[in-house]
């Protein structure tokens, strides 16, 4: 938790927040503690505390005020409730059971969604099932054995990431925000990866220090396939609730050039399987 705020105070200037930014040029990056306490209506003795780790059970009231003076979202907000517990010995608000293997109606849906290529991930993008389709959309990943295979260990190690996500900073830095909201539902996990990309990775470890947390939702993607060739796929996200399973789909509208690439990308995928 104190990290947490040490890093949201460094990113946030006086001009962000309404204050005036004074002469002469600030020794401190992002604002002063004394003004997230002005802000927050707390004293500046028990936010310096809070931040240095010597208080570890602020109100939610408080955690409240702190969040509206750091400008933090809704995800972020819920984030910093999340470590307070944890750091407070709290039972966390939000808990997932052990994952459980992929449900039959699950893996059923994979199939039912065909050409849409899909996936059914853990809270840390480990890759629980996909269909022929998703597979075929990220080149390489089957190569992997199956207990390697996830998508964000394939986004920063995998060398086919690198041209195949058209904005790939975009989608790395969704990555990396969307793994943080699992640091306190799969803790163990979580920090496994962590330390395995950050190892590998320059550009994860500078960016997990950024500790950006953003729920992943429904969006687009732009790939550079090198079958079906520049395409923007429309995605959703499913969440089962109770066992922090998720399912990801791509999809396109009938009748559009996407649609025809997805059909493209299924006759690939079929013609690879029958070989």
């Amino acid at each position: 938790m104190a990290e947490f705020l040490r890093i949201r105070r460094g990113s946030i200037g006086p001009a962000d927040v309404g204050l005036p930014t004074g002469p002469g040029s600030r020794r401190t990056p992002g604002l002063r503690r004394e003004e997230i306490a002005a802000l927050a209506g707390v004293s500046v003795d028990y936010y310096t505390r809070i931040e240095q780790g010597r208080e570890t059970a602020p109100s939610d009231a408080v955690l409240g005020a702190l969040a509206r003076a750091l400008r933090l979202t809704d995800d972020e907000h819920s984030h910093l409730l999340a470590l307070a517990d944890r750091t407070a010995g709290r039972t966390p608000r939000r808990h997932r059971a052990d994952p459980q293997p992929v449900r039959p109606g699950l893996a059923l849906l994979l199939n039912s969604v065909r050409p849409s290529p899909a996936y059914v991930l853990s809270e840390v993008n480990d890759l629980l099932a996909a269909n022929p389709e998703g597979l075929a959309l990220m080149p390489g990943l089957d190569d992997w054995p199956p207990a390697a295979r996830n998508t964000i260990r394939y986004t920063f190690l995998h060398p086919a990431a690198r041209t195949l996500f058209a904005d790939w900073d975009r989608v790395a830095g969704n990555c990396v925000a969307n793994l943080h909201t699992a640091e306190l539902t799969a803790p163990e996990r979580t920090a496994e990866l962590v330390d395995e990309l950050s190892s590998a990775s320059t550009e994860f470890a500078a960016l997990w220090r950024r500790h950006e947390v953003r729920v992943k939702r429904g969006g687009d993607t732009a790939f550079q396939h090198p079958v079906i060739g520049r395409v923007t796929l429309a995605n959703e996200v499913l969440e089962h609730a109770g066992d922090g399973q998720r399912m990801l789909i791509y999809q396109a509208a009938p009748g559009t050039s996407e649609h025809d690439a997805l059909t493209l990308l299924a006759m690939t995928a079929q013609a690879t399987n029958t070989r």
